[in-house]
């Protein structure tokens, strides 16, 4: 039982590839197939495949220019987000910094032009900047504000560029600003701006492939939809599609369709939208979760797909496997069976997976998802599986805050942070009690990040209701977080709170797991990355400390990266420590690696 779980970890994954705009047979894609997660070319013509980059840590970041000449990817240092991009020639050869003069930053997105120009977007402590490189020239900056943003799309004359702002001060709901580009001076000017408002978030895509305009998903009826503007013809056109819920969309390579991707119910499925005739056509893509997908020159639709129960792969609409890892796939698990649980701010999706051969009640894990603006899918996990090899139902919670179930469902937890999405996760806990289906005295609540952040708060405020906790990389002292955090999440908590901990000071302390660290009786595991920038490894040891003080049972695993692991041995560790350890507070001792437990 114990190497079939860790066989779902080793096993090879890759993402969907990338290809560059002017040479789409070169393709950029992430793999885990040489033990941590790395940057890769291929060259669809020759088939060959090359390990552009190898890190004790691993790399995620990476672009192909729209020639195919280059590489370029994000340089952080052990996780810790904050770095400066590098380049390389598609083919290999020495890496280089891709932007002499710039400073290491937070990432602010990235855009580049087949003629070499490069905007790149940073977030530090002074704000979100966009900078312009040219071959040979030093960077100018082109726009900058203390409020974030992000740096979206370079139209393909390269005369226009898009970026998403706060600057009416709410990183949560963004508008979008199109500006010239001025190459000969290094300037930039605003052409028009978008916004619909507070609480109405705007994202722009992608401009079209041949001309400006530009592709944006608005939230004008309370869920994703598609918009192309043309900020220089001054035209909107909304694109109105009667599919539920929440819609993303794509550009096809000739601009005169677009690619829709429809997500309800944890579940997706692929359209192809014709914009002259507004025809909407199915696409064959199996039920769960295509986690990317984007059309190539002829027309097919290349994804990612998996299911609970059966592992990732790269497929096209012709129904053939793009591109296959290598080595043995990973062992499959169940299937996932849904919930909709009643609840006080309306009806819950939930999501169980349960033991094939043993009877209810199970020990039950609560795995809560982090975000809080993501959701769980209908999708493969090693760790779900895990957790079901040993014995454990499984419920993940999409709570109010969770993606995927409208922009009212998105934004219920403003006011009430963390309580209100507790409240959900308890509804769902009392109905996996009342059902049948979990056993009230081995009930474990898990969470990474920010549901690393709910697990740690939902044992102080419903001490009653679990039996173990366990928290990687959380928020667990939300005031102390505040302020080593990156800028771009201390600006999501102002607009999450309504201010800085030092303006409403009451809203942190309510919703932070601190202040309730004397009511938990359950024992606690937290797993914490040593340069963890988004949940600070600061505040985490301000909790820990307050349980030493207080007697409370806990262990702490720590590991030497950021906010969470590249690394696919180390990831099995975590997997174990959290195996072992809920076991031993629920039933018999596993015996399983201890490597790395402080």
């Amino acid at each position: 039982m114990g190497e079939r779980w860790q066989e779902r970890f080793r096993a090879a994954r890759i993402s969907l590839p990338s290809w560059a705009k002017e040479a789409p047979d070169r393709s950029l894609f992430r793999s885990n197939s040489s033990g941590t997660w790395e940057l890769y070319t291929w060259d669809r013509a020759t088939g060959e495949q090359r390990q552009v980059t190898k890190r004790p840590n691993g790399t995620t970041t990476g672009v192909l220019d729209p020639t195919g000449t280059r590489v370029w990817w994000f340089d952080d240092t052990d996780g810790d987000e904050f770095g400066l991009w590098r380049r390389q020639e598609f083919d290999g050869g020495e890496h280089e910094i891709a932007v002499p003069g710039l400073e290491r930053s937070y990432l602010g997105g990235l855009a580049l032009g087949a003629s070499g120009t490069a905007l790149v977007g940073r977030s530090t402590d002074d704000g979100f900047s966009v900078h312009l490189a040219l071959p040979d020239r030093p960077p100018r900056t082109v726009y900058s504000h203390r409020e974030e943003g992000w740096l979206a799309a370079l139209s393909r004359d390269e005369s226009l560029f898009a970026i998403a702002h706060s600057e009416h001060g709410d990183s949560r709901h963004m508008a979008v600003r199109v500006l010239r580009l001025d190459t000969a001076t290094g300037t930039a000017q605003t052409v028009a701006d978008l916004w619909d408002g507070p609480g109405k978030n705007l994202s722009p895509v992608a401009f079209a492939p041949h001309d400006h305009r530009l592709l944006v998903l608005h939230e004008r009826r309370d869920r994703l939809e598609p918009l192309i503007w043309d900020a220089v013809a001054g035209s909107e056109h909304e694109i109105a599609i009667d599919l539920p819920g929440e819609l993303a969309a794509d550009w096809y390579p000739d601009g005169d369709a677009l690619l829709i991707s429809q997500d309800f119910r944890a579940r997706s499925r692929l359209y192809r939208y014709d914009l002259a005739s507004g025809a909407l056509t199915e696409l064959p893509v199996p039920p769960g979760l295509v986690s990317a997908a984007a059309p190539r020159p002829d027309g097919t639709v290349e994804y990612a797909w998996s299911s609970s129960a059966r592992p990732p792969m790269i497929r096209d609409t012709n129904g053939r496997t793009v591109l296959s890892p290598p080595g043995p796939e990973a062992p499959w698990s169940v299937p996932v069976e849904d919930a909709t649980v009643s609840g006080p701010g309306g009806d819950i999706h939930a999501l169980v997976s349960r033991p094939e051969e043993e009877s209810a009640p199970f020990p039950t894990v609560f795995l809560v998802h982090g975000g809080p603006e993501a959701q769980d899918f209908d999708s493969f996990s090693p760790d779900v599986a895990a957790w079901v090899d040993h014995g454990f139902a499984v419920v993940r919670v999409n709570y109010r805050g969770s993606t995927g179930y409208g922009s009212l469902w998105r934004d219920a937890l403003e006011g009430r942070v963390g309580l209100t999405e507790l409240e959900d996760i308890k509804a769902v806990r009392d109905w996996a009690v009342e059902s049948g289906l979990a056993d009230p005295d081995r009930l474990v609540l898990e969470g990474g990040s920010w549901g690393g952040y709910l697990a740690l708060l939902g044992v102080g405020v419903y001490p009653d209701d679990w039996r173990v906790a366990i928290a990687a990389v959380p928020i667990a002292d939300y005031a102390a977080a505040y302020e080593d955090e990156m800028e771009a999440l201390r600006a999501f908590d102002r607009s999450l709170f309504g201010g800085s901990p030092q303006e409403v000071p009451e809203l942190y302390q309510r919703s932070s797991p601190i202040t309730y660290v004397g009511d938990v009786t359950a024992p606690v595991l937290i797993l914490a990355g040593e340069n963890d920038p988004r949940c600070p490894i600061r505040q985490i040891d301000n909790y820990i400390e307050r349980l030493a003080e207080l007697g409370k049972p806990h262990e702490v695993y720590r590991f030497d990266a950021g906010h969470g692991s590249l690394v696919v041995e180390e990831r099995i560790r975590h997997m174990a420590a959290e195996l072992d350890f809920a076991l031993r507070n629920t039933g018999p001792v596993l015996e399983v690696p201890r490597s790395g437990r402080s």
